[in-house]
């Protein structure tokens, strides 16, 4: 008996990207993020608890390069997906449902979380921060 030929559903080599592709695809990819940050908060406040010694060894990688780039990373990750959502419980009230309105605010959500991170970090690095 022969199998009957199945449409196969478009992959996305078939759709263009679009930003409403991408901040759906970083919204999720943030959140993974978020929570593996959350694991080195938590080994981070085991550390503290432990004794000095462990602290210091936390905070001396929290320090390095790896460390620092990591906590900028994981700044924007929540950046982001604080902005992109409240961009969805505004939508889950039935607003900015229009293409162009839905495109604005994505890109409101992106830029958002540039500018929050800019400006933690810069007020970090600037002495008023760890």
């Amino acid at each position: 008996m022969a199998t009957p030929q199945r449409p196969l559903s478009p992959h996305l080599q078939v759709y263009r990207w679009q930003i409403q592709m991408v901040t759906s695809i970083l919204h999720r990819t943030t959140g993974i993020v978020l929570a593996a940050g959350a694991l080195l908060i938590t080994a981070g406040l085991v550390a503290l608890m432990i004794g000095p010694d462990a602290w210091n060894c936390f905070t001396g990688h929290a320090g390095a390069w790896y460390g620092q780039l990591f906590l900028f990373g994981w700044t924007w990750a929540f950046a982001y997906h604080l902005c992109n959502g409240i961009r969805h419980i505004v939508q889950d009230f039935a607003i900015g449902y229009r293409i162009a309105t839905f495109v604005r605010n994505s890109w409101l959500s992106v830029i958002g979380s540039l500018v929050i991170t800019a400006l933690v970090w810069g007020y970090v690095l600037l002495g008023g921060g760890a």
